[in-house]
């Protein structure tokens, strides 16, 4: 019998165009999830036209980075569902690869603004609904990577996230609302359609970027990447109701690195 542990409730998932996202996106539309699905990128509207004859799907671009979209998205959310059970926080990921000590200041900010930044605009703009309806789960993803090589600043970012969900379950426990979070390792997934960074690889940043998959397959237990299946299995659990005692968690998904 298939599992049906989403049936009607409404869930927000932002970076749902590609990647982990995206397979969240399917497999809670496969278990009766209402999704609202958020990307910068046009390419979500397609996969409004493939999940749409298994549930009510609405998608919405928006540049999660900046404040007044992500309320602008949780009030359309609202507005077409009247609430919002679910929040997954999926947008961030590395635009560059090197030491710290080569990395410029726009650079720096750059990650913390694709990192943290629409994870905490998001829960900032979804309390006020979950806090009306006394009820409401946020799973926000992180990375193993807050320990880890040639990403400082998007490891700071991350431990951001680490931070505001430790502190938003310790808020809201009590209030109805459950906050945790994964911290993906490096995982496999299908080519990215729009890449994060359209800068051409010189041969360091290709030795760079080697050291980072190197350390990866070392810190693993199980030494391989990760499918966006055990990702979205991770999630999907902190999201479900199997989960309702579970709050504050950062739940490292990295084949034994804990991150």
């Amino acid at each position: 019998m298939q599992n049906k542990r989403f049936d009607n409730k409404v869930a927000v998932i932002t970076g749902a165009a590609q990647g982990i996202g995206r397979r969240v996106a399917e497999r809670m539309a496969s278990e009766g999830g209402r999704l609202v699905l958020v990307d910068r990128s046009e390419l979500v509207h397609e996969l409004k036209d493939e999940l749409g004859g298994h549930t009510e799907v609405l998608t919405l671009t928006a540049d999660l980075e900046q404040f007044d979209d992500c309320h602008r998205v949780m009030a359309e959310a609202k507005a077409r569902f009247g609430r919002i059970d679910i929040l997954i926080n999926n947008v961030g990921g590395t635009i560059w690869t090197k030491p710290f000590e080569h990395y410029k200041q726009n650079e720096i900010e750059a990650e913390v603004r694709r990192s943290l930044f629409p994870t905490l605009w998001c829960c900032h703009a979804v309390m006020p609904v979950m806090l009306e309806q006394q009820q409401g789960v946020i799973v926000n993803v992180s990375s193993v990577a807050t320990r880890g090589v040639n990403r400082v600043p998007y490891g700071a970012a991350k431990g951001g996230v680490n931070a505001l969900t430790a502190c938003l379950a310790m808020e809201n426990g009590q209030r109805g609302i459950r906050v945790n979070a994964i911290s993906p390792g490096a995982t496999e997934a299908p080519p990215r359609r729009i890449p994060r960074n359209t800068e051409e690889k010189g041969e360091q940043e290709k030795l760079w970027y080697d050291q980072i998959y190197q350390q990866s397959i070392d810190s693993s237990l199980m030494k391989r990447y990760g499918t966006t299946d055990e990702q979205a299995g991770a999630i999907l659990f902190l999201a479900s109701d199997d989960a309702s005692y579970i709050t504050g968690v950062v739940l490292p998904v990295g084949g034994g690195d804990q991150g």
